[in-house]
């Protein structure tokens, strides 16, 4: 795998994939998670300490997909202008920006960064070719820089024009920045290098979403826990009474099969036995408790019990590898978010204890990040989908175009 530290960058123009897909407010349009821009400085910083300058470019949102009713592009909700002044403090540089992200004005102020400067490119998804992996698009980038550096994990399993096409244009100067690499590495600890016990904690609303990775796993995990919306669809299955509990109704002979197949495995598969019950969705809602297999009628589960919790904690900090993805409740409602705080530091401790713990991404960071824990835990990856896709078994663009000679 090369990356940045086998490249010296001195009096090179280095075109740097980062993910600057990050969450603003709906007023202001101020950063209000850096998490994803605070990622890539390494990676910048090591290229401008080398003598080199920096072309920046991402996506931010899906603009194409969400038009306005007019059916033009909302470029004041989509620029990743926002995003410049919080780059810039977080580089101590003027991060100096362009308002398209190919053209005359982009190659002009390119080809004119000394030293030391760095370029932000405007959205890329403002252009149908990124999202379709256009070649001519992918050449337009590749004109202004003369090194390629992936370091945009979250988006290395979309084959999109400045993920994975681009790389094409730059043989033998084409690497991965440090989130890149980190993601890779640590990934491989848990999926080849795994301490034992090996836990995998898997939240989230669906089973049909978690199917593949729970496959993955179970020749790999000692224990499997279950918690989040899709624990309802294995009660279900099991003759339980769910109330108004989310469930896949299409998806009940699946977690049978999954049940099956875990007791086959030898895995120990984890289902919470209770649940803090709402009778509305709403962190205004009544509240009540229940066991899962006896969920009265017109009550729904948002969040793991007191009993799970606590079965949770302890096969949790008795491991020595944990793979977290997905909240165990609406851990966005305060009401429904103890379960899935309780989890977060039951991985906290465990990682005090030496334990290596993996936090897979999207609400699984959100949540850590939340409860203030994301440096009490080993790693924490900044890409959901890709890291579920690189654990599920399947081929990244974006790391397999880079690794190609």
């Amino acid at each position: 795998m090369i990356t940045v530290d086998d490249f010296n960058f001195s009096g090179k123009r280095a075109l740097v994939r980062v993910d600057f897909n990050v969450p603003l407010d709906k007023t202001t349009f101020a950063v209000t998670d850096n998490t994803r821009l605070k990622a890539a400085v390494p990676t910048i910083k090591k290229i401008l300490n080398d003598g080199g300058s920096v072309v920046l470019m991402s996506h931010l949102g899906r603009p194409l997909k969400k038009l306005k009713e007019d059916g033009s592009v909302d470029v004041q909700k989509f620029t990743l202008k926002h995003t410049v002044a919080e780059i810039s403090k977080l580089l101590n540089v003027e991060v100096l920006f362009t308002y398209n992200c190919i053209g005359t004005q982009a190659m002009d102020m390119a080809q004119n960064l000394k030293p030391g400067q760095v370029l932000l490119l405007e959205n890329l998804r403002f252009h149908k070719g990124e999202e379709k992996g256009d070649v001519e698009f992918a050449k337009q980038l590749a004109a202004l820089g003369n090194v390629y550096v992936n370091d945009a994990f979250g988006t290395a399993h979309r084959a999109h024009a400045s993920t994975a096409v681009i790389a094409q244009f730059f043989p033998g100067a084409k690497m991965f920045g440090y989130v890149m690499a980190n993601e890779i590495k640590n990934a491989e600890k848990v999926m080849l290098h795994a301490g034992k016990p090996f836990t995998a904690i898997m939240g989230g609303a669906k089973v049909s979403d978690k199917i593949l990775i729970i496959e993955q796993l179970m020749s790999r995990c000692n224990h499997i826990i279950i918690g989040g919306g899709m624990a309802y669809t294995f009660f279900k299955a099991m003759g339980g009474q769910i109330g108004s509990s989310l469930c896949e109704e299409d998806k009940l002979d699946l977690a049978k099969e999954i049940l099956k197949r875990a007791e086959q495995s030898g895995v120990k598969f984890h289902l919470p036995v209770d649940s803090v019950l709402a009778d509305k969705f709403d962190n205004d809602a009544q509240v009540s408790y229940s066991d899962n297999m006896h969920i009265p009628d017109g009550w729904m589960g948002l969040d793991i019990g007191k009993k799970a919790v606590e079965e949770f904690s302890a096969i949790i900090k008795d491991s020595k590898t944990i793979l977290w993805n997905g909240p165990m409740g609406v851990f966005e409602m305060e009401k429904f978010s103890a379960g899935t705080k309780a989890i977060a530091q039951a991985v906290a401790d465990a990682t005090a204890k030496g334990a290596f713990s993996l936090i897979g991404g999207g609400d699984s960071a959100a949540a850590v990040n939340k409860f203030g824990m994301s440096d009490k835990v080993s790693y924490v990856s900044t890409g959901g989908g890709a890291l579920l896709e690189y654990f599920e078994g399947k081929e990244l663009p974006g790391i397999k175009m880079v690794m190609e000679s």
